[in-house]
């Protein structure tokens, strides 16, 4: 009896997992130029809040991007915690950089490029974003003010801000 109810008990566990609706990623861009311009007017008005909403929270990467990474496999044995963990303070240290190099300076996109894709099963992460850009005064340059950018069900997000 007892063998039956933990049976029981724990396939009313997988099946609520799996039936789980995700919210959508919020905040979104429909192209990666569009994405790009608005990090680039958020960094012109030095908006961290704007530039923060414009990333993956918290809960997005848990329900949109987790479940697809190697590092969730079990024998990984890599915490949800640790690895969200890392990815945020190192974000957030490359913005806080990327705020004092750009911030206050009124940019123009040209276009923006990635040197690479990763493909997961529900997504994808486009990395080492580079923006051509016009600033103020017309003068044209590239700058990389985001990592990589994440792309799920047709629209785009910051994946992350961490510039090497």
């Amino acid at each position: 009896m007892h063998r039956r109810v933990f049976l029981l008990a724990a396939f009313g566990v997988v099946a609520t997992n799996a039936c789980r609706r995700v919210p959508p990623l919020a905040n979104t861009s429909g192209s990666p130029a569009a994405l790009a311009s608005a990090v680039l007017e958020a960094l012109s008005r030095r908006d961290r809040v704007r530039l923060d909403a414009l990333a993956v929270s918290e809960q997005e990467f848990r329900d949109h991007v987790w479940p697809d990474l190697p590092a969730a496999r079990p024998e990984r044995n890599l915490p949800f915690s640790y690895v969200w963990g890392d990815l945020r303070q190192k974000s957030n240290l490359s913005l806080a950089r990327t705020l004092d190099r750009y911030g206050g300076r009124p940019q123009t996109l040209r276009h923006v490029t990635f040197a690479g894709t990763t493909p997961y099963a529900d997504c994808t992460v486009h990395r080492d974003a580079s923006f051509a850009v016009d600033d103020a005064s017309g003068v044209a340059q590239t700058i990389r003010a985001c990592g990589s950018f994440l792309e799920k069900d047709g629209v785009w997000k910051v994946f992350s801000y961490v510039v090497d």
